[in-house]
């Protein structure tokens, strides 16, 4: 029997030293799968990820470079260096926009912490670049002195725009106050009836295109302060500039404007006006990338076209015209329409000279909005105009058509501000289905706590401890979990995705969207986040009631247990995580439920699982707050009574155990991962994930997965089929299976052989102490009493 049973183990051992190699030689081969992918998808990729240099980004076919370069791959130098000049000192300037010295006002001044000076970086005419005069200001004047000045009639406007000038070249320390006082003071430079000069004027534009470059925040604040028209005086007076400018043009960053006038002479046949910018290497306008063409046939977009407006002036008696464009859509502080997205919303004006009774000039446009297209795809757009009065986007005498060269195409009756909203979807990479590796384990967990939970409850009677009770609802929880993983993690929304092709946009609907990026709402995919975020954090709390229970019975040996224990821990199982659950989504929809898309605030669209916050608003996160800390928290009470139990109880030596060395020390390891299989310790394996290193990573997620999915299948092993009940039960129904399983020719003396190997197998299993009884019960048990614990905790 001895020899049986060293045998038993031999193999025992063989087993778990093979399934270890193997996992091992899957992880490698899988392992170079990867890199053989990563070599060839690397190789066939049109575009290696370092082409574009200097900070360029690969976006639709091209190099998109910051300010500061251009060419092909931004290579070419497109900034001024850094230099002193007149005793002040200018940072790295790019080509067409201004500089602020490194020397600011000093604190005793109206305008502290402000640059003294600013300088313009520049391309001659020849093409080169270069440096030009330093501009000082006047540290005994901000912006709301200024302001003060200007109503003044008989102020010195040039001097006046040149100061509100200096004083927004540090667009980042702008504030909603600068920003209105400074909208008031340039639209009173760019007012008529003040007869500002044209220097003072394009030193004005210079100044709306700084302003521009304002966080979108200060922005909103500036249009929400009541009876603040700022914004709306400085639009209408752009227009009316636009049309002063005869056939010139000036072009800064964040706006460009330009004129044409003409004479009766030259209308021949229809006269229409087209307006056209072209695409840059940056994302800010360029000198050179506005054109306007008369006495055209129509539109004629090209491949650099970004926007193009035709004005049909056939009915007009017009001299003149102009056109504004806008970088984005500060200016134009939407109650309706929020973007989220950096995406380009340029805005467009057009306006004739013509009085506004006698408008009868009509706009066609054509629009080529840049965006990621591996990230988003094009949902739809509306054409809208800025209504004045409302001080809103709106679409009426706007309609969209539909055009075969993939430019989004507008027509309004009528003259002013147009805007092309655009909505988008993101491209959600969802991932495939489970793998096998997850569905076999899955599998095998769903049977084994099958399994466990009918076993613990058919043997109740048998087995009268209060530790069943802690298992069985701890092993309903983890099979509901498994159910509702395998069945349900994946968001229904994947089926839904498309191409982003703009012919399947709704050309009929024009309506003024809400924001410019949507997701498609999955009600049940939330329910199922919820779901699956409450039993999984009801499976850790009762695995932390487990790890208090035991401790109390083996190390404090409780006993009896308080009144109505069963009944204390089942609130605190089920309730706890409910409550949990219930303040998180209660929470993310009292803050976001106006948005039609809180859903997302919550869960991720990818799967149906708790949100991953962004790298700025991980504290602010519900998965850091309503799992991570919690869990947390769990997992290192679950190790310290993990650390002291097998101290103290399970490797306590024990100077009365008869057994073999051998097998004794296989006991405690087996009665060690018992106890770490209840108590959940191989999750900290997903601590372990977080590493940057990506070869690391995959490793600890894959042995993360083959523990953690198959946690099921070990309880089912480690609880059920080691104790006594089962191995007697399973014995009996293997011989009567192998007695009708027509071996019926096999005499009595091999099926009584064929039953003792059985049995012999089964009891050779590595079993628990007599003793330790919370774990492993025998067949007829009666309640354990104190002096029974005291003996048990001294035995073990």
């Amino acid at each position: 029997m001895a020899s049986c049973r060293a045998w038993n183990i031999r193999v025992l051992v063989a087993v778990v030293c093979g399934l270890l190699t193997g996992i091992i030689l899957g992880l490698g081969i899988w392992r170079i799968v990867i890199r053989i992918q990563r070599g060839i998808s690397a190789t066939s990729s049109s575009t290696p990820t370092e082409f574009c240099r200097n900070g360029g980004t690969w976006e639709n076919g091209r190099c998109v470079c910051t300010e500061e370069w251009k060419g092909l791959r931004c290579t070419i130098a497109n900034f001024c260096e850094k230099s002193t000049y007149m005793g002040f000192t200018f940072a790295r300037i790019p080509v067409g926009r201004y500089g602020a010295s490194l020397q600011t006002c000093g604190k005793g001044t109206p305008n502290a912490g402000n640059p003294m000076a600013v300088r313009l970086c520049n391309l001659s005419p020849y093409g080169e670049i270069e440096l030009q005069n330093v501009t000082i200001g006047n540290c005994n004047e901000n912006l709301e002195t200024l302001e003060e000045q200007v109503k003044d009639v008989t102020a010195p406007l040039n001097n006046i725009s040149s100061e509100v000038q200096i004083l927004t070249s540090d667009a980042n320390k702008l504030t909603a106050e600068n920003i209105s006082s400074a909208t008031r003071v340039v639209g009173q430079i760019f007012n008529t009836s003040r007869n500002a000069s044209p220097e003072a004027k394009k030193i004005a534009i210079v100044t709306v295109s700084q302003l521009l470059d304002a966080s979108g925040d200060a922005f909103q604040e500036a249009a929400a302060t009541a009876n603040n028209d700022a914004l709306t005086t400085l639009i209408e007076q752009m227009e009316t500039y636009s049309l002063s400018l005869g056939n010139e043009s000036v072009v800064e960053p964040n706006i460009a404007i330009q004129s044409a006038n003409f004479s009766s002479k030259d209308a021949v046949g229809p006269l229409n006006v087209r307006f056209s910018v072209q695409k840059g290497a940056s994302s800010s306008l360029l000198s050179g990338s506005t054109f306007i063409h008369t006495n055209v046939d129509g539109l004629n977009p090209d491949g650099q076209t970004e926007l193009q407006v035709l004005l049909n002036m056939t009915k007009s008696n017009s001299k003149a015209c102009g056109f504004v464009v806008y970088q984005n859509d500060k200016l134009f502080q939407s109650k309706t329409f929020t973007a989220k997205s950096n995406f380009s919303q340029k805005i467009i004006s057009s306006k004739t000279d013509e009085n506004e009774q006698d408008q009868s000039a009509s706009v066609d446009m054509v629009f080529s909005p840049r965006y990621n297209q591996r990230e988003f795809q094009l949902y739809s757009y509306a054409c809208v105009y800025w209504n004045l009065s409302t001080r809103d986007w709106d679409t009426y005498g706007c309609q969209k058509h539909k055009g075969t060269d993939g430019f989004l195409r507008c027509h309004c009756n009528h003259t002013t501000n147009f805007a092309v909203l655009m909505t988008f979807k993101k491209d959600y990479q969802y991932p495939e289905s489970l793998d096998v590796f997850s569905n076999v384990g899955c599998a095998l967990s769903i049977t084994g706590l099958a399994l466990t939970i009918v076993f613990q409850i058919v043997t109740r009677k048998v087995r009268k401890t209060s530790v069943t009770w802690v298992l069985v609802n701890l092993c309903i929880s983890m099979l509901i979990f498994n159910l509702l993983f395998v069945f349900g993690i994946e968001n229904s929304n994947k089926n839904k995705t498309s191409d982003g092709d703009i012919h399947d946009i709704d050309f009929k609907n024009n309506d003024v969207p809400q924001t410019d990026t949507i997701n498609i709402p999955n009600p049940t995919c939330t329910a199922i986040a919820a779901l699956l975020h409450y039993f999984l954090l009801v499976t850790f709390t009762w695995s932390a009631l487990s790890a208090a229970q035991l401790y109390f019975l083996l190390i404090r040996t409780m006993k009896p247990l308080p009144r109505h224990f069963i009944l204390f821990i089942s609130l605190i199982g089920w309730g706890v995580p409910a409550i949990v659950v219930a303040i998180t989504v209660g929470v993310i929809y009292s803050q976001n439920g106006k948005n039609p898309q809180w859903e997302l605030d919550y869960r991720q669209e990818t799967i149906c699982w708790l949100a991953i916050p962004e790298p700025d608003g991980v504290i602010k996160s519900p998965l850091l707050w309503s799992f991570i800390v919690p869990v947390t928290i769990i997992l290192i009470s679950n190790v310290v009574i993990f650390i002291t139990i097998s101290i103290k109880v399970l490797w306590k030596n024990n100077q009365n155990l008869t057994s073999t060395k051998k097998v004794s020390s296989m006991r405690k390891i087996v009665s060690t991962l018992s106890v770490a299989v209840v108590f959940g310790i191989t999750w900290i394996l997903a601590y372990l994930m977080l590493v940057n290193d990506d070869s690391i990573r995959i490793i600890f997620s894959y042995i993360f997965c083959l523990f953690n999915t198959t946690q099921g299948l070990q309880i089912f092993f480690l609880h059920t089929v080691r104790t006594k009940i089962f191995q007697t039960e399973a014995s009996k129904v293997l011989t009567l299976l192998s007695s009708i399983g027509g071996k019926k020719s096999l005499s009595s003396v091999t099926r009584l052989r064929l039953r003792i190997r059985m049995y012999n197998f089964l009891r050779s299993l590595p079993t628990l102490h007599e003793h330790f009884r919370l774990l492993e019960t025998s067949p007829s048990t009666e309640d354990i009493t104190l002096s029974e614990s005291d003996k048990a905790k001294q035995s073990i």
